[in-house]
C-alpha cells in the first residue's frame, strides 16, 4: 500500500469517475484502474463498485477512504512543516437544498478564510443527490430539512447510506411571496388563501417523490403548479406571476422584492446538516458550520 495508491482512490471518489480522475492525475484510465485493482486485491475487498451509471463506493470502501483521507492530510501537514512546500489549495464541497442562508454562510466562510488560493464548491441540488454526494465523498456536508411527513423515510435513507443528521434550527413553515402580491398585506396565511396562486416547487428529478420535496404539504393538489430547477428562477416567477412557495422564512438578500409570511399549519421544519457516520469534520468544514450558525443567529434575531 502506497501514498500514490491512496491519492488515486481519493481522486476517483472525489470525481465519481475513473475517466475524470485519470485526467486530473495525468495518467491513463487503464493505468488508474489497474492501480486501484492492485490495491483492492491487497486489502481483500472492493473499494468501488462499477455499474452502468459509473461507480459507487462500497461500505468497506467508505471506511477505507476515511482513513486514506486522514493519512493524506497528515502527510500534507508534515510536508508543509518539514519540507517547506507551498501550501496547496484548500478544498471544501457542500451540497444543499435551495437555502439563502447556506449561500450567505459560504460567503462568510470565504471572507474569513482569506487565502490567496482555494477551491470550494457549493452545490444547490436535489434532496436525494445531497445524500448521495455526502455518501460518495463529493461533498463533506449536506444541508436539508426534516418534518413530520418526510422524517421517517429520509432517516431510513440516511441510515442506509451511513449518514448522520445534526439539527441546526427549527422553524414553522413560511410562505414566500412577491412584495406586491395581493396576499402580502396579510400577516398570517392559510392554505385556503393560496388556492388561486401559482405554486412553485423545485424539481427532484428521478426521485420526484413527495418525501423528497423541498416544500412541505407536497401531497396537496394545486390548480396551478410550476416546477423549477434554480432559486433565481423561482424568485423571478414569484415576483412576475404572483406565485408562492413554502420554505423556512430566511430570505435576507431579497427583502426588497420578496417577503415571507407564516403559514397557519400545524407542522415544524427541522433544518440540519448531514455528514458521514464517524466522520471527523475538517477544519474548513467546521469553519463553514460556524459561519452557518453565525448567519442563522443573525437572521433569526
Amino acid at each position: 500500500m502506497t501514498l500514490q495508491q491512496l491519492k488515486y482512490i481519493v481522486e476517483v471518489a472525489n470525481c465519481g469517475s475513473f475517466n475524470d480522475a485519470a485526467k486530473n492525475l495525468f495518467i491513463t484510465q487503464p493505468s488508474l484502474s489497474g492501480t486501484v485493482r492492485t490495491l483492492e486485491e491487497e486489502i481483500g475487498f472492493d473499494i468501488f463498485r462499477r455499474n452502468n451509471r459509473g461507480i459507487e463506493v462500497t461500505v468497506e470502501g467508505r471506511e477505507f477512504l476515511g482513513y486514506a483521507r486522514q493519512v493524506l492530510e497528515q502527510t500534507e501537514l508534515m510536508e508543509q512543516k518539514y519540507l517547506h512546500k507551498k501550501q496547496k489549495k484548500q478544498l471544501l464541497s457542500v451540497s444543499t437544498q435551495h437555502y439563502m442562508f447556506a449561500v450567505n454562510a459560504f460567503v462568510e466562510l470565504i471572507h474569513t478564510y482569506g487565502r490567496e488560493e482555494y477551491e470550494f464548491a457549493l452545490r444547490e441540488t436535489k434532496t436525494y443527490e445531497i445524500m448521495e454526494d455526502v455518501q460518495n465523498f463529493k461533498s463533506e456536508i449536506g444541508i436539508l430539512y426534516l418534518n413530520s411527513f418526510n422524517e421517517k423515510i429520509l432517516t431510513k435513507f440516511m441510515k442506509e447510506k451511513h449518514l448522520v443528521f445534526h439539527e441546526l434550527f427549527r422553524t414553522r413553515p413560511y410562505v414566500f411571496l412577491g412584495r406586491n402580491n395581493p396576499l402580502a398585506q396579510k400577516e398570517l396565511l392559510t392554505v385556503e388563501d393560496l388556492e388561486e396562486l401559482p405554486y412553485l416547487r423545485f424539481d427532484q428529478g428521478e426521485y420526484n417523490s413527495f418525501y423528497f420535496s423541498e416544500e412541505i404539504l407536497s401531497t396537496v393538489s394545486h390548480k396551478k403548479s410550476i416546477v423549477v430547477n434554480d432559486r433565481a428562477t423561482l424568485f423571478n416567477l414569484l415576483i412576475g406571476l404572483n406565485g408562492y412557495t413554502i420554505s423556512t422564512g430566511f430570505i435576507s438578500q431579497f427583502e426588497d422584492q420578496i417577503i415571507s409570511r407564516p403559514l397557519m399549519e400545524d407542522d415544524e421544519i427541522k433544518v440540519g446538516y448531514v455528514v458521514r457516520k464517524s466522520h471527523v469534520v475538517s477544519e474548513l468544514g467546521q469553519m463553514y458550520l460556524d459561519a452557518l450558525r453565525s448567519v442563522l443567529k443573525t437572521d433569526i434575531s
